[in-house]
């Protein structure tokens, strides 16, 4: 009798005794030890993974390391985290030597060279801000580095750039709405306008989640919107989705610009799939906008669409060129760290437990197409031809490497 034939006999009553034979048959999950690190930058207060979903992974088996005061920014203390399994440290040096290093903004060029080598990197990316030597540096340490703003799902969809996006687009108006009263030196009206008094004229430029969202909430409040984009697909989705009509136009400049002059708010909601400014608003064009309106480029972070953009931070948010006020945070979303971080966190902890399941970066991202998506440094080597181009790396197509392996 072999071996396995073996392990198969059936003994009468063998189910009321110990199964220790059973049980050795029984695959272990790999154990991973994730790294969370402090965002230094006072401008970010999101965090990747909340203490729920640390809880999880924990039960799972995962290590979870974290930095102390991680959470501050999101008002999650060191014992939330602490009280469902995670090892609270001071030394980075642990955080940093983890298999998978999970952060909000990219890694600074000090904590790459903190790291070990041969790791798993989840942060967002900012690629129009990012150097020649920062995508070298992640070269030269042979780590899979992944945007969690470009990974897609099983339909194709950026989930987490969608519930950042409806956090955007709701915010902005909201925002423009602060900065068009006289606190903040605006003109002194109320967004949307009251009985008797005309309302604000709104002008949203990009009919995607944030656009559809930002467009959703200025109805709300009162104001006259009119939504511009260049796909018509996107413009009649939008449409559907406010459940009223509203003027929708594709972008031809010397409508956009007759819009732009009249309008109080100009958001600017375009999602830029290439990784390079796309400026649709010249500097002429805000030039001849209302004196005191708003600009809120929520592009801001991919470069922005408008030629006067440039940007800020949440301790100095604004700026006034040409008589007009700019909005020009790239991290919107920061601003409700709270519901900002459990969003995030929902889906970045599902990732991370199906990866535990595929045992490997590399059966997890041969299983998941969209999450390649986000994948711009695969073992070292740069994938993202894009980025390549821009900076003068060569770069190599994900697919091609998996098939290899």
């Amino acid at each position: 009798m072999t071996e396995k034939q073996k392990t198969n006999v059936f003994i009468p009553g063998s189910v009321y005794l110990p199964q220790e034979e059973m049980l050795e048959l029984v695959q272990d999950k790999k154990k991973f030890r994730i790294g969370m690190p402090a965002d230094k930058t006072g401008n970010e207060r999101r965090v990747p993974l909340a203490p729920l979903a640390v809880e999880v992974l924990v039960n799972e088996g995962f290590e979870v390391v974290i930095q102390d005061g991680a959470g501050k920014g999101a008002y999650f203390s060191n014992h939330e985290y602490s009280k469902y399994g995670a090892e609270i440290t001071t030394n980075l040096a642990d955080v940093f030597s983890c298999d998978i290093i999970v952060k909000i903004c990219p890694l600074t060029i000090e904590e790459m060279v903190l790291l070990r080598g041969n790791q798993i990197i989840i942060t967002s990316l900012h690629s129009t801000y990012q150097t020649k030597e920062y995508f070298q540096i992640l070269m030269k340490k042979k780590v899979t580095a992944l945007a969690f703003d470009m990974m897609r799902d099983s339909k194709g969809a950026n989930p987490i750039v969608r519930s950042m996006s409806e956090i955007a687009g709701r915010s902005a108006v909201l925002i423009a709405s602060e900065y068009l009263n006289n606190i903040h030196k605006g003109k002194g009206e109320m967004l949307g306008g009251i009985t008797g008094v005309s309302p604000s004229e709104v002008v949203v430029i990009g009919a995607g989640i944030a656009g559809t969202f930002a467009t959703q909430t200025a109805i709300a409040l009162g104001a006259h919107v009119k939504v511009f984009d260049n796909s018509i697909a996107k413009l009649d989705k939008l449409q559907s989705l406010i459940g009223t009509k509203v003027f929708t136009s594709t972008i031809y400049s010397k409508v956009l610009l007759a819009a732009i002059k009249t309008a109080d708010v100009v958001i600017g909601a375009v999602r830029i799939n290439n990784n390079r400014p796309n400026i649709i608003v010249t500097e002429d064009m805000v030039m001849q906008m209302k004196k005191q309106s708003i600009i809120v480029d929520i592009s801001i972070d991919q470069g922005g669409i408008f030629e006067t953009s440039k940007p800020t931070t949440h301790k100095s948010p604004v700026f006034t060129k040409h008589g007009v006020i700019h909005y020009c945070v790239p991290n919107i979303a920061s601003r409700v760290a709270r519901t900002a971080s459990y969003s995030i966190s929902n889906i970045l902890s599902f990732e991370l437990l199906k990866i535990q399941t595929a045992g490997s970066i590399n059966s997890y991202l041969k299983t998941n197409a969209g999450v390649r998506y986000g994948v711009y440094i695969y073992d070292g080597i740069l994938t993202d031809e894009n980025i390549g181009q821009i900076h003068g790396l060569m770069a190599k197509d994900i697919n091609l490497l998996l098939a290899a392996m």
